[in-house]
């Protein structure tokens, strides 16, 4: 017993687990210098775009020229996303998809079209981050090292998950909430599989990354340097509540106002559909000739937004207005701009967008909350909770916006306010029957594409095989096809049995597979990875 033990181990490593462990670091590697890249490109991108509305503003004349590239670059992403749909959007939700097995994505195409056709958006001045496309083009670096070396189906799956999470870790130099979002997103549930792929993917894209960016004489750290986050004393608390609720009925409101935009949007068919593109182009050139703070992602934005701990907020001005105001219109021009892009499908990133919007209307509430009583120095603690609950009532993603909270704020000590913030935020979108925002694009997006024509119910019944990954392994760790379900298993013997999780599976079980697939071939060979088959070579 303990010999066959040892050897269906051996064989488990040899198969599995180095050979995860030697992708993932190369997936690493090529999601860390893509990533990187990008990233640097980006920041450059937004100076460049700022500079280039500051100089218009001062040459008026040449405002038409403007409006005229802007256009242009509608016409021309428009025709991108026509015959590159996968990168329409942040990219997240196809990535999820792909990472899911849900359909299969061309990594070369993708990753070149979304490198290029995001940033084209950050240079002529939208409200565009950086983070999904990460995602995205990390997904990619994943697909592209198990497909240039050959792997199934199922480690494919596995690298695409793990190249999003250090995508995600790159942009946001937070190594934790990186693993935790791709794992929440991706496959709702955590397996030993998952999380060794990603662990390994982000730590040496992570060591890329500080590399990289070190030699090249940029900053390495990502956080809030000007915040200062004092602790919450229990009287604070009762304002985070409130704050939590308004905030996240703002994220309800976005939520509706967005899909229904999106359902509006899909009968713009001037210009062969490209039409529709105009709308957040144009949009954006004008909110950014009236405040910078509407170019880019929101870094700036939120950057000043920070009191040091004074709870004053300072040198946010548009058009001379005071402060409170040029916030709550600030607040307003990233709404709508959200809105637009997320639902046209501009190739763009709205993670950090989103953020910035949440830590506005964060900002706006300290204001007057501090009249009633709330301490001025927890007001830059007060701002981050805020913007984790937009986040979180949009995406319905509660750890990772725990996660968020701790690495991009580097404190610990405010658990407590941090995680009623983003309890009641998630309270709020189960109350206003949200389903989670990225899930329901990705449902969207299937729909639309017609990825789901072909598809049909299937059941399948396989036996698993000795030394097989299943054999001697439990239900939940193990990785199976998507839209599936183990419904039954025949023992040996004949008796049956109803498994749940916990059900442990061995060799000369029968296993009864249902699943919805347009390609049963696939379906049985990604199962027979799993399980074994009759050429299985026996240890």
């Amino acid at each position: 017993m303990k010999t066959t033990f040892l050897k269906r181990t051996v064989r488990r490593l040899r198969s599995y687990g180095l050979n995860l462990v030697l992708l993932s670091i190369i997936t690493g590697l090529f999601a860390g210098v893509v990533v990187t890249f990008y990233n640097i490109c980006t920041s450059l991108g937004e100076g460049i775009a700022e500079e280039a509305y500051a100089l218009l503003l001062e040459h008026p004349a040449f405002i038409p020229l403007l409006f005229l590239a802007l256009a242009a670059g509608a016409i021309l992403i428009g025709t991108l996303t026509k015959f590159v749909p996968m990168v329409k959007g942040s990219g997240i939700p196809q990535t999820e998809g792909a990472a899911r097995g849900l359909f299969r994505i061309k990594w070369y195409a993708v990753m070149c079209s979304m490198f290029a056709g995001s940033l084209a958006c950050v240079f002529l001045g939208l409200s565009a981050g950086s983070e999904g496309p990460s995602v995205q083009l990390g997904g990619c670096a994943g697909d592209a090292v198990a497909v240039t070396l050959r792997r199934s189906y199922m480690i494919r799956r596995l690298q695409i998950s793990a190249g999003a999470s250090a995508g995600f870790a790159v942009a946001f130099n937070a190594p934790i909430t990186g693993m935790i979002f791709s794992i929440e997103e991706a496959f709702k549930s955590l397996s030993p599989a998952a999380f060794i792929c990603s662990a390994i993917s982000v730590i040496t894209a992570l060591f890329v990354r500080n590399a990289v960016r070190g030699a090249l004489g940029f900053s390495v750290g990502f956080s809030f340097e000007n915040f200062v986050f004092a602790e919450a004393g229990y009287a604070d608390m009762a304002f985070v509540a409130l704050g939590a609720v308004i905030v996240a009925l703002l994220a309800v409101a976005f939520y509706y106002a967005m899909f229904a935009a999106k359902k509006a949007f899909t009968k713009v068919t001037f210009l062969g559909g490209r039409g529709k593109y105009l709308f957040p182009f144009l949009i954006a050139g004008v909110f950014g000739l009236i405040t910078s703070y509407c170019i880019g992602g929101g870094h700036g934005f939120i950057d000043a937004l920070s009191t040091g701990g004074t709870g004053d907020i300072s040198g946010i001005s548009v058009m001379g207005l005071s402060v409170g105001i040029s916030i709550a219109i600030i607040v307003v021009f990233r709404f709508i701009s959200m809105i637009s892009v997320m639902s046209v499908g501009v190739p763009c990133g709205v993670f950090v967008p989103m953020l910035a919007v949440g830590a506005g209307a964060g900002a706006l509430l300290s204001v007057g909350f501090q009249n009633i009583g709330m301490a001025p120095e927890f007001s830059d603690y007060f701002v981050i909770i805020c913007m984790a609950v937009f986040f979180t009532t949009f995406v319905r993603a509660p750890i990772t916006g725990i996660c968020m909270v701790f690495e991009l704020t580097g404190q610990f000590k405010n658990f407590l306010p941090a995680l009623l913030g983003i309890t009641i935020a998630y309270i709020v979108s189960e109350v206003c029957h949200l389903h989670p925002g990225y899930e329901r694009m990705l449902a969207q997006f299937i729909k639309s594409e017609g990825l789901d024509k072909n598809v049909k119910k299937v059941s399948v019944t396989v036996t698993v095989m000795p030394s097989s990954q299943a054999d001697g392994n439990r239900l939940r760790k193990i990785i199976w096809p998507a839209n599936g379900l183990v419904t039954e298993i025949i023992h040996p013997d004949g008796k049956t049995e109803v498994p749940d999780g916990a059900t442990v599976l061995a060799a000369g079980d029968s296993i009864v597979f249902e699943c919805e697939t347009d390609d049963e071939k696939v379906l049985r060979e990604y199962l027979e990875e799993i399980v074994g088959n009759s050429k299985t070579e026996l240890v």
